[in-house]
């Protein structure tokens, strides 16, 4: 029987509850501990996962010896922070995404994990999940033929929403890019690499919070449509194409839960529900990992980070997303 990974969570909010949520589907994992700037946050999470350890600080966490891997799921901007912060104390760390706010953070954060010879992982939860690796499998093969069109669209309606929420704060990197489209851009890099060019062009809110981009990846016979909104809602969807057939990913595309394959005229649609909401694999990808004592994921390595901010940073660029805290 494998020894369970005790696991802390740094920063209880909405995801980390989902996270908990599935952590405890997963044989050989225990949620031991959780830490929070708000004594009573923190409590409530415990009684809620029945966490034994409850910390009213990070460092605290850090220093202790109640868990083996920390969550880090806080806001963008106090990623690399913390993560250095666990780092340093000898903790591994499963970083939420975007693991920076830019490509500096995100290298100066993998650099601290190969010092302090621990694993570090940004928490691309899409990646492991088991429709995307299917599809991977299958594209990698040759059933679509020579892929030459990826498509996917993250939005949701969040203009109602106060401007002082997180989704616009500009100090805490607020925007859709690092949020959502991130998942667009992942779905791309991951099926055809990173593009020749890039053209994105975006809108702001009256604070100048980027609300809405729209990209085009231009590849050597390949394009990829992508975009990221908080002005409309939508269903989600992505698909693939080549030149023997294509592929839809049941919506929403980041937590798929099955595909449709059309090849040589004929339709074929395969159902692979996750267990849980779908957090479960990227847990058991870590746990595996540091059982075997791996620094990284082969999956989603620190080369697929860099890679995957190096495109965020391009687009940044492109439409002048600029956060007041970076130089």
């Amino acid at each position: 029987m494998k020894s369970k990974t005790r696991w802390g969570i740094v920063g209880p909010g909405k995801i980390a509850q989902n996270f908990a949520n599935d952590l405890l589907l997963v044989d050989d994992a225990e949620l031991t501990a959780v830490a929070s700037r708000n004594q009573q946050r923190a409590q409530d999470f415990a009684s809620t996962y029945q966490i034994p350890h409850v910390f009213d600080d990070y460092d605290s966490l850090f220093e202790s010896d109640t868990a083996d891997v920390l969550y880090i799921a806080t806001p963008h901007t106090f990623h690399k922070d913390l993560a250095i912060r666990a780092m340093k104390a000898g903790k591994h760390v499963l970083c939420e995404k975007p693991m920076g706010v830019n490509s500096k953070e995100v290298i100066e954060m993998i650099a601290v994990a190969k010092e302090n010879k621990v694993f570090l992982m940004e928490a691309l939860w899409s990646r492991f999940n088991p429709t995307i690796k299917k599809v991977k499998q299958l594209v990698d093969d040759g059933v679509l033929g020579e892929l030459n069109y990826v498509n996917a669209d993250f939005a949701f309606y969040a203009l109602d929403r106060p401007m002082e929420s997180r989704l616009f704060n500009l100090e805490l990197a607020g925007g859709t890019l690092l949020d959502i489209g991130i998942y667009p851009i992942f779905l791309a890099y991951l099926f055809l690499g990173k593009p020749k060019q890039i053209e994105a062009v975006s809108n702001f809110n009256s604070i100048g919070t980027e609300i809405q981009t729209s990209m085009i990846f231009n590849y050597d016979g390949a394009q990829a449509t992508l975009n990221s909104s908080f002005a409309n809602d939508s269903a989600m969807p992505a698909g693939l194409g080549g030149t023997k057939g294509s592929i839809v990913l049941e919506p929403r595309f980041h937590e798929t839960q099955g595909y449709t394959l059309n090849v040589g005229g004929e339709s074929e649609r395969v159902k692979l529900p996750t267990i849980g909401k779908g957090y479960t694999y990227e847990i058991e990808e870590v746990n595996d990992c540091i059982r075997e004592n791996r620094m990284e994921s082969s999956l989603w390595s620190h080369q697929d980070s860099i890679a995957l901010i190096s495109l965020l940073d391009a687009i940044r660029h492109k439409t002048g997303v600029r956060f007041p805290f970076e130089n």
